[in-house]
Formats: structure tokens, sequence, C-alpha cells
């Protein structure tokens, strides 16, 4: 039976690591759900902080040097991974290819300069996020089971208060029915050209130009269309790239780049020039798909859409 990190005395316990002054924004949404930090340290003390920590792990790498991005991240990742800690990365967009080049164990949430809904969202999943732990021997104490619940009951409507003066969450990608789909694309005959997909794009965005931002977004096909035309092409895309492709806030195309990855529809690939950066590409099977797909609208005389 997993156990949860439910709010003590002091609230549900956070670990924090930051640049020199940073974290306020992290520090007020902990606040705001209830929580506490109980340890705040250096992004290259991070890792180590993770020894004997039972809770969730908060670090802000944004006005950090790249170095230091790099070996803070890739050092907390397998420390929060190997401890088994929920892991919440806060970064800028001009950092997301070092950051998503430098994970490797763990699987943390991805925030990219965040709004105050964002933290609370990310802080709300990782501090109610099931843990590993328990009783001695995986043995539960049933005595302790009501008061574990209750304090869960409470955590919750608190957190609901929260969120309802913040808005309605717009952006969270729903579930895949099937985490691994498979694709049945039938003869791919038909061909296109790279420009014939940028052309495609191009009409989307032209609907946020005259109708209004917000009322078509749909980050996931916007990142296969860009991925679909760069493999045509031959070129390679980063992470960073194809975020402002998919044309949503950027924490939210971080949160569909692991959703489609996870998939099976997207592979992630550090470049070999420098193991700083990572690009990502259509898979072998979604690159079928997509050129299934083609094949199946130009025989029916639909278009590309």
């Amino acid at each position: 039976m997993p156990s949860y990190i439910a709010p003590g005395e002091g609230g549900a316990p956070f670990l924090l690591a930051t640049v020199p002054g940073g974290g306020a924004e992290a520090e007020a949404a902990i606040r705001l759900i209830g929580g506490t930090v109980v340890h705040r340290v250096a992004l290259a003390d991070a890792a180590d902080a993770c020894a004997g920590f039972a809770g969730a792990v908060v670090i802000d790498v944004r006005d950090a040097d790249e170095g230091t991005v790099h070996a803070a991240t890739a050092a907390l990742d397998a420390a929060a991974a190997a401890h088994d800690l929920p892991l919440i990365v806060a970064m800028s967009l001009s950092q997301v290819d070092v950051v998503v080049a430098a994970l490797r164990d763990g699987d943390p949430q991805l925030l990219c300069d965040p709004d105050q809904a964002e933290w609370v969202r990310a802080l709300v999943t990782a501090g109610l996020s099931p843990r590993s732990g328990g009783s001695p021997g995986g043995v539960r104490d049933p005595g302790d089971e009501a008061e574990r619940l209750a304090r869960l009951q409470a955590e919750v409507a608190r957190i609901a208060d929260a969120l309802s003066r913040l808005g309605t969450d717009r952006d969270a990608p729903r579930a895949a029915s099937d985490a691994r789909p498979r694709f049945d694309a039938g003869p791919v005959a038909a061909s296109i050209t790279a420009p014939e997909v940028r052309d495609v794009i191009k009409a989307r965005r032209l609907r946020d130009r005259f109708l209004g931002e917000g009322l078509f977004e749909d980050p996931a096909w916007d990142m296969l269309l860009d991925l679909f035309a760069a493999e045509l092409e031959g070129a390679r895309v980063s992470v960073s790239s194809l975020c402002i492709a998919a044309a949503v806030a950027p924490t939210t195309a971080l949160r569909w780049i692991g959703r489609l990855t996870d998939t099976g529809l997207l592979e992630r690939a550090p470049d070999p020039q420098d193991r700083r950066r990572a690009f990502v590409a259509l898979s072998p099977i979604a690159g079928t798909a997509m050129r299934g797909y083609v094949a199946a609208t130009k025989a029916a005389g639909l278009p590309l859409v």
C-alpha cells in the first residue's frame, strides 16, 4: 500500500535548490498549497541533500550558467531517482535543451518560465504523488490509515481551493487510452514535400491571426507536423525549437513532448557534437504513420490539415 506525503504540522515537505537569491516564486507557491520548504540548498549541493530526505524536490536553474545547469540537473535527476523522490525542474526557454539533455534516470516534471498556476499544479502533483516507502517491512499499520486518509482529504480540499482561485487548467493533456498505440497506416504510396507540410503549418497559424489565439491549440499535431517537415528536409529539431512549434506555453509543450515520447511517437537523442544538447525526432512508427496519413488523405481527395 503506497503512502502519501501528507501535511504535518509544517505542511508537505519540499527541498528547494536554486541560485543565490532565487526561488521566490517556488516558495510562494509552496506556501499557497500549505507546504513547507524544509531544506534550501545551492544547486551544487542539491544531489547530496536528497539522502535521507522524504518529500518532493524542486530545482530552479534559471539564471544559472549552462555548465552549472547541466551538472546540477544531471546529478539531481540521478539522486531523486535513486531515493524515489518526486522532482520538479524549473528553467527558462533558453535552457530547455541543456536540461532535457541532462535527464537520464528519473521522470521529473518540467516547468518553463512557469506562472503561479503552473507552479501550483506541479507542486500539487509532486506533493501528493505515491511514495514507495511505508511501514517497516512493507506492512501497513491499520491504525494509521484513517488518520492518513483524513489528512489526505484535507490536503486535497485545500489544494482545490487554491486552484479555484487560479483558474481552470485548460492546458493539461488528456490521458492516452493506450500507452503503446499501434498504427496500421496501410500502403504508403503518396509523396509529399517539406514545403507542402510547412504550408499546412503556416495555414494553421493564420487561424490564430484572424480568429484569436488559444482557440485552436493542438500542440501534439503541430509538433508532429513540424517534425515530419524536418524529417523530409533531413534537418534536426531541438527540444526548445519544438516547444516553439507547438504554439502553446512552453511548459505545456514539454508535457506533450513527454506524452508523445511515452507513447512511442517521438524519440529523443543527445547532440553527438555537444552532449549538453538534445534533439527530438519522429520515431520510425510515427514516420510511417504520417506518411500513411498523407497517402490516405490524398487518395480520398482531402487536404492535409
